[in-house]
């Protein structure tokens, strides 16, 4: 399979997941503050979740430019994250409309701890299909930040049964450990200087 046509089918997957979010963001009865101060639990949890699908946006583009070839695998396994992705929006949805209570965010915790195990299935599929002699596989290394993350939803998970908020601080610390760029494999797009023929 062409890895663009996958590319093209996970692009659009991710803008109707966000759309989705979006329109849960419903209109303020009243033209005053308090309305709106109202819904800032649904906003935060959009905030949060616009990120997350802008970071496997970014890294998912990333992973298959780098990656040649693409195997049933690699299609099956991208499936799989994109399941756990498009259950987002559900979870935002209910975490926001219920003010952060513990159970809804336990589930939004489990969502993002799928959805991280799913994309690292994800990269070992493209890297088996690749070899392990490729350059995605020596930029992504030991994968220090993912498997970091990965404790990190299970720890919040286990934390919003003391309190929604030390769940949410877990959640949030990957996302602001993968919003700055991740050199592995950006440094795999850097353009190269000309070989010195003088």
């Amino acid at each position: 399979m062409n890895k663009t046509r996958l590319e093209a089918f996970s692009d659009g997957v991710l803008a109707i997941i966000i759309t989705i979010m979006v329109l849960e963001l419903k209109v303020p009865h009243g033209a005053d503050w308090a309305s709106l101060h109202a819904l800032w639990p649904v906003f935060l949890s959009y905030v949060l979740s616009f990120v997350y699908i802008a970071i496997y946006w970014n890294n998912h583009h990333h992973m298959l430019h780098a990656a040649h070839h693409v195997t049933g695998g690699v299609m099956w396994a991208n499936m799989h994250l994109l399941f756990w992705l498009s259950l987002l929006p559900f979870a935002t949805g209910w975490m926001g409309e219920n003010h952060f209570a513990p159970l809804p965010v336990m589930i939004y915790g489990v969502d993002l701890l799928m959805a991280a195990i799913a994309f690292t299935i994800l990269q070992r599929r493209i890297i088996a299909a690749n070899g392990q002699d490729h350059t995605l596989a020596h930029a992504i290394g030991a994968d220090t930040k993912g498997k970091l993350s990965l404790l990190l939803y299970a720890a919040g998970i286990g934390l919003t049964l003391v309190t929604p908020t030390l769940g949410l601080i877990a959640y949030l610390t990957p996302a602001l450990m993968w919003l700055i760029p991740d050199t592995r494999i950006a440094r795999l797009f850097e353009p190269r200087d000309p070989p010195n023929t003088n």
